[in-house]
């Protein structure tokens, strides 16, 4: 359940500025006080530590265009920008009648104005460009045309659709992120969304009863772009997947398809394999026999989910919470990075207590209902994709099978000789950059410096001689990890500096950072580098890398730099072989 604006209003005031770990300022051609006291309250809601400065009313154009103006002098991450409908509709009765086919265009053309001068803004410190989240525009119709609207270019129905396509297309461009305030509205009705006295009054333009979910929107973003991502959906089956259950009702007595509450657990297991090809991976975990409780994956002619969309597939008779420890070993990935979905509220508040960084949505009673309820939380927000995306329930599963194959052996060298491991090492390319940023995106825990890259940024770097850049792909008798590794390194004079450096936890403890500190150390002797240096920047997350610098070979310079002398590095031993 959402909380109150009240409370929100009321974790506003508990923010502490000096533990900021993400700055933006909210501007807006409407009243925004409230905005950003939901915002701020939602942010400290999900622990996030966010310093926000609201700006004087309806000073977008000024703010923006104003070099000196507190926008920039802030020294924000992101900026919000907020632009209302009835503002809109404002406009759009000022322009003659026979001109207001062009009307949405010329918006757009205002609003794409605002982005590129913002665009033009570089952080003084990280050099970062400030990332734009904009509001779209909730949807009112003047009924001055009535149904007909739909059929006339110049009515205000028509140009408020069309300037939220554009804006949907505009989105596309790197770091600006649509707000989706129109889905808020339909999720409550225009009614609810819209208080007309508190418009009027205060030229508020939301109510505040839907401001909480306003400000989830936000922070949901917010959330991935500091790449607090959910990755993993792990699946109870009984009850969550299907109706009845396998091992008392058999294949012929569970309840997915057509008919009844069936419809409802197949319609949930079409937005699961829905995730699963934007990324999302999905696993078991469930109290049954394994071979029963995988024989609706294997023969119900009704289910949408197969056993290779799972990439985890645990069922037996241990504890939920033990079972979900092991899926989060094999997967490797952080345990903030799963979400456990499971009827049954024991089963919940033990993974909750257990595992308290494990998101455990608390499902409505009714399975009707559970689709819509997981809607609305929107916890997979993302901020990018890529058609490698589409690729990675195998991959986990690929895993799975090479966690099985160590099992085999007496030791663990024998078991890395085994894989028959090829590794890619090259600089960036034009093919690659939207995985390059990807992953710079998304990885927290492997991160020396948690440096992150646009498209745009990886681009730039690819075509700049001060900096060599490489990407590294990995390969085993499983299959393909794809690009797992990326470094880039600075030139300073004789020496090479780490400007980043990160790298898929996937293929942790395979020597793979051996082989990346070779390939550093060779393309440092090409540079006719004396040095490389390194350095560790500390964030709640990456302490797993704190001591891989001294585990690699380099030398302390204290501050959390490091160094290596390119003359002195003897080549490491790795199972890992370069490809041609």
């Amino acid at each position: 359940m959402l909380p109150t604006f009240l409370q929100l209003k009321k974790n506003s005031k508990k923010a502490q500025k000096d533990t900021a770990e993400f700055r933006m300022v909210l501007i807006g051609d409407c009243a925004t006080q409230h905005i950003a006291q939901a915002v701020s309250g939602y942010a400290y809601e999900e622990g996030i530590g966010l310093e926000l400065l609201d700006t004087d009313y309806d000073q977008i154009f000024a703010q923006v265009m104003d070099s000196d103006s507190e926008l920039y002098q802030y020294q924000a991450d992101a900026i919000l920008i907020v632009m209302c409908t009835e503002k809109l509709y404002e406009a759009y009765c000022g322009v003659p009648i026979g001109d207001r086919g062009r009307f949405a265009a010329e918006k757009y053309e205002e609003i794409c104005r605002i982005w590129k001068r913002l665009q033009e803004y570089n952080h003084p410190v990280t050099g970062k460009k400030m990332k734009i989240l904009q509001f779209n525009f909730a949807e009112v119709d003047d009924r001055s045309f009535g149904n007909y609207a739909n059929c006339v270019e110049n009515s205000f129905l028509w140009q408020l659709r069309k300037l939220n396509v554009l804006l949907m297309q505009g989105a596309q461009n790197e770091g600006i992120y649509l707000v989706d305030i129109s889905y808020v509205q339909n999720l409550y009705g225009r009614q609810r969304f819209h208080d007309e006295k508190l418009y009027y009054i205060a030229k508020m333009p939301f109510s505040t009863e839907t401001l909480p979910a306003i400000a989830r929107e936000v922070i949901s973003i917010i959330k991935a772009i500091m790449a607090r991502l959910k990755k993993c959906v792990i699946l109870d089956l009984d009850q969550t997947l299907w109706g009845g259950v396998i091992g008392d009702d058999g294949l012929e007595g569970i309840q997915i398809g057509e008919l009844g509450i069936g419809h409802a657990f197949q319609e949930f297991q079409l937005w699961l394999k829905e995730l699963t090809k934007r990324g999302i991976i999905l696993a078991v975990c469930s109290k049954n026999d394994e071979e029963k409780a995988k024989e609706p994956f294997l023969k119900h002619p009704e289910m949408v989910l197969r056993l290779e969309d799972i990439a985890v597939f645990i069922a037996n008779w241990e504890d939920k919470a033990g079972n979900i420890k092991k899926i989060v070993e094999i997967l490797n990935l952080g345990m903030d990075s799963f979400v456990f979905i499971d009827d049954n509220p024991f089963e919940r508040n033990l993974v909750r207590s257990m595992l308290p960084e494990v998101t455990v949505p608390e499902l409505p009673e009714d399975p009707a209902l559970y689709l819509s309820y997981l809607k609305e939380q929107n916890l997979f927000e993302t901020i990018s994709y890529s058609e490698a995306d589409q690729d990675r329930t195998r991959q986990y599963r690929e895993e799975a099978g090479r966690t099985s194959l160590k099992q085999q052996f007496a030791t663990y060298e024998e078991y890395l000789e085994q894989l028959g491991m090829v590794a890619e090492a090259k600089p960036f390319d034009a093919f690659h950059i939207p995985r390059i940023a990807q992953l710079s995106q998304r990885s927290n825990q492997f991160n020396l410096r948690t440096v992150r890259y646009t498209e745009e940024e990886a681009a730039g770097l690819a075509e700049d001689d001060r900096y060599i850049t490489l990407y590294f792909t990995l390969k085993d008798k499983f299959g393909d990890h794809g690009l797992i590794s990326l470094v880039v390194m600075k030139k300073e004079e004789d020496t090479l500096f780490i400007e980043n450096w990160l790298m898929s936890c996937r293929v942790l403890k395979r020597t793979m950072e051996t082989f990346v500190v070779n390939t550093m150390l060779e393309e440092a002797k090409k540079a006719d580098a004396v040095r490389v240096v390194g350095e560790y920047i500390k964030t709640p997350k990456n302490a797993m890398v704190e001591h891989l610098y001294e585990e690699m070979g380099f030398h302390p310079l204290g501050e959390g730099k490091y160094e290596i002398i390119t003359a002195a590095y003897q080549k490491q031993k790795t199972w890992i072989e370069r490809a041609e």
